[in-house]
C-alpha cells in the first residue's frame, strides 16, 4: 500500500510542478513580502494557515491514493473470485473415461458422450446394456479380438471402425466407408479422441509367429490431457516400454501366446503409468492355438 502511495504522490508532484511555472510564482512572492513587511501578525496567520493547507493537502492525497489502492484490491479479489470458476470451467470439461469390462479382451469406453468398443466379440447380446459405439477398435484377426458376426449384429452404421489392415482386409464390403485403417505407429482423430497405433508382437522366439509385427495394433487413446493404452496381444515390447504419461494401461498376460506375470510387470514399472490393469487372462481357460 505505501509503495502505491508514494507512487501517487511522486506523480501528483510532478503535475503540480509543472502547472506552477515561473510566471506564476512572482505575484506570488511579491505578496508573500508585502505581508511580510507591513503585517508580522498576518504572516504568523497565514503560516497556520498555510501549515492547515499542507496538512489538508497531505490529507487528501493519502485518502486519494487510499482509494485508489482500496480499488485495485477490489479488483484483485474480483479476478481471485473469478478464477476458480474458471477452473471449475476448465475441469468440467476434463472427465475421466469409464471403462467396463466384458470379458477377456472385450470392453466398453464412455468417454463424455462417447462410447467406444474395444474388440467387441461374443455376439451382440452381451452389449445389450451399453449405448451403441461412435467408434470401434479391433486390434487383431483372432477371433477374441475379431468376431464379424458380432460386428454385423450390434447397431454400427453411425459407428467408425479403426482396425489394422489384416482385419479390414477380412471385412465385407459394406463395412467399406466406416473403416479407418491405421498402421503400426499411425494416428488419427475420431469424436474428439486421438488414437495412435501402437505395435503389439512376440519376443519370444518359440512365440513369434502367434504375433508377428506390423499385423495388429495396441492402442493409446488421449483426450483432453488423459491418455489410455490397451496394449492388444504383445509382449513387452521396447515400444510399449518406451510410452510416456499414461494414465490408464490395460495390460495383456498370459501364456503361451503375450507375456508373463512378471514381465508385465517389468514392462510396467519402466513406463509407469498412473494406473494398471491386467486383462486377457481371464474367463477363457480353454483358449486354442489361434489365440
Amino acid at each position: 500500500m505505501f509503495q502505491s502511495i508514494y507512487a501517487i504522490r511522486a506523480d501528483m508532484d510532478f503535475e503540480i510542478g509543472d502547472f506552477f511555472s515561473q510566471a506564476s510564482l512572482k505575484p506570488a512572492i511579491a505578496l508573500y513580502l508585502r505581508v511580510l513587511k507591513s503585517k508580522k501578525m498576518m504572516l504568523k496567520e497565514t503560516f497556520k494557515q498555510s501549515k492547515t493547507l499542507r496538512y489538508l493537502l497531505i490529507l487528501s492525497l493519502l485518502f486519494i491514493a487510499g482509494c485508489k489502492e482500496a480499488s485495485k484490491k477490489d479488483d484483485a479479489r474480483a479476478e481471485e473470485a473469478a478464477l476458480p470458476e474458471s477452473e471449475a470451467e476448465m475441469e468440467a470439461d476434463i472427465t475421466n473415461p469409464e471403462v467396463l469390462p466384458v470379458s477377456h479382451a472385450t470392453a466398453v469406453l464412455n468417454w463424455d458422450d462417447t462410447t467406444v468398443y474395444i474388440d467387441p466379440v461374443g455376439g451382440a447380446e452381451v452389449f445389450s446394456g451399453h449405448p451403441a459405439p461412435d467408434l470401434i477398435l479391433v486390434t487383431d484377426i483372432h477371433g477374441d479380438h475379431f468376431n464379424l458376426k458380432t460386428l454385423m449384429e450390434l447397431q454400427t452404421d453411425k459407428a467408425k471402425i479403426i482396425m489394422p489392415q489384416a482385419v479390414a482386409d477380412e471385412m465385407p464390403e459394406s463395412f467399406a466407408t466406416q473403416i479407418d485403417i491405421l498402421g503400426n505407429g499411425d494416428q488419427m482423430e475420431r469424436y474428439g479422441i486421438s488414437v495412435t497405433a501402437i505395435p503389439m508382437y512376440n519376443l519370444r522366439e518359440e512365440a513369434k509367429d502367434f504375433h508377428v509385427k506390423g499385423r495388429g495394433n495396441g492402442y493409446v487413446l488421449e483426450k483432453n490431457g488423459t491418455r489410455l493404452y490397451f496394449s492388444g496381444d504383445t509382449e513387452d515390447i521396447p515400444e510399449m516400454r518406451a510410452l510416456t504419461d499414461i494414465d490408464m494401461a490395460f495390460v495383456c498376460m498370459n501364456l503361451p501366446y503375450t507375456m508373463t506375470v512378471e514381465r508385465a510387470a517389468d514392462a510396467v514399472l519402466e513406463f509407469k503409468p498412473a494406473q494398471v490393469y491386467p486383462y486377457h487372462y481371464r474367463g477363457r481357460p480353454d483358449v486354442s492355438e489361434e489365440y
